[in-house]
């Protein structure tokens, strides 16, 4: 609530309820609003988050002497960064091609998962039919089952199609997500309602016409946040991709695994990669940051 908005509110109070109901009311909003020890709680939690990555911007601006020496650096960053990083752009682990493939397999594992998610979660919530709450509980509890035990029958799938090595083997399996389900089921269950549906379906829409033009719609603050979390997930993702993939058309994980050596670690080499893979994350953040909170409170007050 903006000064204004609580002012203006105050003097109506004060018109139709009196000066004491008046005041009442500004002492709540000033009760509402966050003293020195949300604040400095807050900075101490933004620290411990940023640190693990300032950490690692401290070894990759060192060199392999000065870490051997010192495992702990300094707070005070070297002038090794840009040395560091041309290095790793100029080694032998196909930099440039393992850039391309990350970002082709998490744009299309975002887009995909935010797709078919928000579909199922139309479905669930707000569709009638036979075993919807036993199918969706039966999504829910794949949650629970470990990726490593589904990774021997999944790489003999992809054997079969003659996938290993290439990208699809990535994408195709996590084009949709037990999680995204749920999460978009909660949400549409909540903030959409039934009278929408039913007001497109007077005007002669279809079904697949109501689910674009009326659910996706009202899905677009969750979806953001579904499509943020999915492209972080599949950016980083490392186990399967290592796996499926390989050396031969690795993923920027995968291809950064590859800058260790067999009998010595070079850390300012290998946290100068690991620099350069967090840099398009943390973008991502900064430049969807404002317009993902932006969603989900024009979300919670359409909700």
């Amino acid at each position: 609530m903006s000064r204004g908005t609580a002012f203006t509110s105050a003097a109506a109070v004060e018109q139709f309820a009196g000066k004491g109901a008046a005041r009442a009311m500004r002492r709540r909003d000033a009760n509402r609003r966050p003293g020195w020890v949300t604040y400095v709680l807050l900075t101490i939690v933004l620290l411990v988050s940023i640190y693990p990555i300032y950490f690692a911007f401290l070894l990759a601006s060192s060199d392999a002497a000065t870490i051997a020496q010192n495992p702990i650096p300094s707070l005070i960053p070297r002038g090794n960064l840009v040395e560091n990083i041309t290095r790793v752009v100029n080694s032998d682990i196909k930099f440039w091609p393992a850039v391309w493939n990350s970002v082709i397999v998490a744009v299309v594992t975002s887009i995909s998962v935010v797709f078919f998610s928000t579909l199922a979660g139309y479905s669930f919530s707000k569709l009638r039919f036979r075993g919807r709450r036993p199918l969706l509980v039966f999504v829910i509890a794949t949650m629970a089952v470990p990726t490593q035990l589904g990774v021997v029958p999944l790489f003999i799938v992809m054997s079969e199609l003659g996938w290993t090595g290439k990208l699809q083997a990535v994408i195709v399996p996590g084009m949709v997500t037990a999680f995204g389900v749920f999460w978009m089921t909660q949400y549409l269950e909540a903030a959409l309602p039934f009278e929408l549906i039913e007001a497109a379906r007077v005007d002669g829409c279809s079904m697949i016409r109501t689910f674009w033009h009326v659910a996706l719609p009202a899905a677009r603050p969750a979806a953001a946040m579904l499509a943020l979390f999915t492209f972080v997930g599949s950016w980083t993702n490392f186990f399967w991709p290592f796996i499926v993939l390989g050396p031969a058309n690795p993923t920027l994980p995968v291809a950064l695994q590859l800058l260790q050596a067999s009998y010595f670690k070079d850390y300012s080499l290998i946290m100068a990669g690991v620099v350069v893979s967090t840099v398009p994350l943390i973008l991502v953040f900064v430049v969807t940051g404002r317009h993902l909170v932006a969603g989900i409170m024009q979300g919670a007050v359409k909700g």
